[in-house]
């Protein structure tokens, strides 16, 4: 193909930018308008036009053009990015009384000036920060812990409803350089059409659209992602070039950039207003095309929101008011028992099927034992079923007047419903556990935890795969997993499969071996054992033999670990069929020896939490400096507790510290302690 000339070529650039703006133009009539003007098959010869011009001149591509919103490998971790501004979380309301309460605490602290609220709804989805540097997007990062998120920039790139490019003009010039706030969602239409289309494809359907939204963003591939029906709405402004007066303006502001933003908002004059707006989409919510569970309310004035400041990590000037879970009436008719990943037996009530919250019920949690004697729930009673938060049904009473005269109290068993061994409960603990570590029911939950990227970090065995190698026999336990080149050639013949895939397995599982001893522990499964106590127990006692042969009092002088957590570890490595699996794992060649040598400093022997945000460095650095002179770094704030460094807004830990008398020191105090110029 002959080079264009600079004219033609200033005339492609032209057509490319036209066909750029009128497809921006017609997402944002279709995906936050819901008014689409033209039809599909029209917006599609919009969008190849576009597709073959840039393919003929890649040198014109930018990286905010609608045909970049799916592109790039897949990645096999999230970068963590922090949060300037933390990203706070609402304190809960239930009740018209709490929400007066709030609304006496504003006029007290605002000594008596004139103030008013913005109503808006509480999507139930999933917390999203958006940054946009010269007007497009350059960031997109999860909640996380408020202070720090994952950065999932690619997979927001694909939802539609999100320009990648703002629409700035006279009016809104200067928010070139602003950070947006919102909630990722999904529509009950797209959920449903979700579930249906992996139950067709034999994949576990989400329990909820909260799940499935969290689970979606979180996939390692953005071309997975674009085929989830996500949705986003915006609520919050931020600029340090531009002031605003109210968040009424702010969510103006924020739809004249061509951000969603939800049309069910009210600016309130006063308290009697915000109550009735939240009664009025309390009884309405099933008219809306998603989930909501409650509604926030927000002071308007941006002056007196800064002048309420926050308190535990949440601020003053707004609030979240939840709704009343849904209930309705149904037959209970019969008590099934389920078994978890850890062995966890939770009774099921097995329904007469009843329409609730969107959804048809026919299974709902009984909890435990105690729950069921407690409120003495019977077989054959007609039961009130509810779902707690919109999400999870659950029997919460019976009705007196529908009991059968034959119904008796249930009694709980004593075995496995699965494998026919022995359940036991810990003194103290409400729920049952079956002890067989090879029960079936427990082995694909086991195998997808210990495969997963946070423990031995399997690349390729799933949850379809896992599924299949479980249901054909090649997997009883997870030390079946570094058995599987035996059967290479059986693993080549299965459907969906071939001789390359086979090779990636089994490839991964080699990899897996030279894991750090901790991801071992954790990839194991031992109740109460996430990841920081693994690392905690690989650190303290460095390999594997140490471990199985520490009583439950040595375990406890592991910081952070206590009676119930020492008793389940010891437990665990006293059973004969888990200490077979170890040395199935010794003879794989696993790692059974401590990730780090503890190192000897001047903070060896010594224990620090950390709160609040650090302005100096992040708190990761901060932990890294702490473990490099051989201190150790807990969550949690104990009499054990040696120091804990306090940064701007601390939380319930700082709280906590002043309450067990715990010292603790600022960031300068903390540079000056280790001997650090900052």
């Amino acid at each position: 193909m002959s080079k264009a000339s600079p004219t033609a070529l200033r005339d492609i650039r032209s057509e490319i930018e036209k066909l750029r703006n009128t497809v921006r133009n017609h997402d944002y009539r279709y995906y936050v308008l819901a008014d689409p003007a033209i039809s599909d098959f029209e917006y599609d010869k919009l969008m190849q036009t576009l597709v073959e011009l840039e393919s003929s001149h890649p040198e014109l591509i930018t990286p905010d053009s609608p045909t970049q919103r799916v592109g790039g490998q897949p990645t096999k971790e999230f970068r963590q990015v922090r949060h300037p501004v933390p990203m706070l979380s609402l304190s809960n309301t239930y009740s018209e009384e709490e929400l007066r309460d709030f609304d006496k605490r504003v006029k007290t602290l605002l000594d008596g000036e004139k103030y008013e609220y913005v109503s808006e709804l509480k999507f139930d989805g999933v917390a999203l920060r958006l940054v946009y540097e010269n007007g497009l997007l350059a960031l997109a990062a999860t909640r996380g812990d408020g202070e720090t998120g994952d950065d999932i920039t690619a997979n927001v790139k694909t939802i539609r409803m999100i320009p990648l490019h703002l629409t700035l003009n006279g009016d809104t010039s200067e928010y070139s350089n602003v950070e947006v706030r919102g909630e990722v969602y999904m529509n009950r239409d797209g959920f449903q059409k979700l579930n249906q289309e992996r139950e067709e494809s034999g994949e576990k359907p989400f329990a909820n659209a909260r799940n499935a939204t969290a689970g979606t963003l979180k996939l390692q591939d953005p071309k997975e992602v674009a085929k989830r029906p996500l949705r986003f709405v915006s609520y919050y402004l931020l600029s340090n070039e531009v002031r605003l007066n109210s968040q009424w303006e702010n969510l103006g502001v924020l739809k004249k950039l061509g951000l969603p933003v939800s049309q069910q908002v009210r600016l309130c004059r006063n308290i009697d207003e915000v109550i009735e707006n939240t009664q009025r989409w309390e009884s309405e919510r099933d008219s809306l095309p998603y989930e909501i569970d409650g509604s926030v309310v927000k002071v308007n004035s941006v002056r007196q929101q800064d002048a309420l400041g926050t308190v535990a990590r949440s601020p003053r000037w707004a609030i979240a008011y939840k709704f009343t879970a849904r209930q309705s009436t149904t037959i209970l008719k019969g008590i099934t028992l389920q078994v978890g990943r850890i062995g966890t037996v939770t009774p099921v009530a097995e329904l007469e099927p009843v329409f609730l919250a969107g959804s048809t019920i026919s299974r709902a949690t009984l909890h435990n034992e105690d729950y069921i004697r407690e409120r003495d729930i019977r077989i054959g009673d007609t039961v009130i079923v509810e779902k707690s938060g919109d999400v999870i049904p659950a029997v919460v009473a019976f009705v007196p007047d529908g009991r059968p005269a034959a119904a008796k109290p249930f009694k709980f068993p004593h075995k496995c419903p699965v494998c026919g061994g022995p359940i036991y409960r810990l003194e103290g603990e409400s729920a049952y556990y079956c002890e067989n570590y090879e029960c079936s029911a427990q082995v694909r939950g086991r195998i997808e935890h210990f495969a997963s990227r946070r423990a031995m970090d399997i690349e390729g065995m799933g949850e379809s795969v896992v599924d299949q190698l479980v249901g054909i026999g090649l997997m009883k336990s997870i030390a079946d997993i570094y058995e599987l080149h035996k059967h290479e050639h059986e693993l080549e013949d299965l459907e969906r499969w071939g001789k390359k895939s086979v090779g990636n397995l089994l490839n991964a599982i080699e990899r897996s071996k030279s894991r750090p001893f901790s991801k071992l522990l954790f990839g194991m499964g031992i109740r109460h054992v996430g990841e920081r106590t693994a690392q905690l127990l690989a650190e303290h006692f460095q390999s594997m033999d140490n471990l199985m042969g520490a009583s439950e009092e040595n375990l406890q002088f592991v910081s952070d670990i206590g009676p119930t957590i020492a008793q389940s570890i010891h437990r665990f490595f006293s059973d004969k069929k888990n200490r077979e699996l170890v040395e199935r794992f010794r003879s794989a060649g696993l790692r059974f020896e401590g990730d780090l040598k503890r190192k000897e400093g001047k903070l060896s022997g010594q224990t620090f939490v950390l709160t609040g945000s650090l302005s100096k460095m992040t708190r990761d650095e901060a932990k890294e400096m702490i473990v490099s002179l051989g201190g150790k770094v807990t969550e949690s704030v104990s009499k054990k507790t040696s120091c804990v460094i306090v940064g701007e807004n601390p939380g319930s830990k700082y709280e906590r510290a002043l309450a067990l008398k715990v010292n603790t020191m600022n960031e300068d105090e903390f540079f000056k302690l280790v001997g650090r110029n900052r």
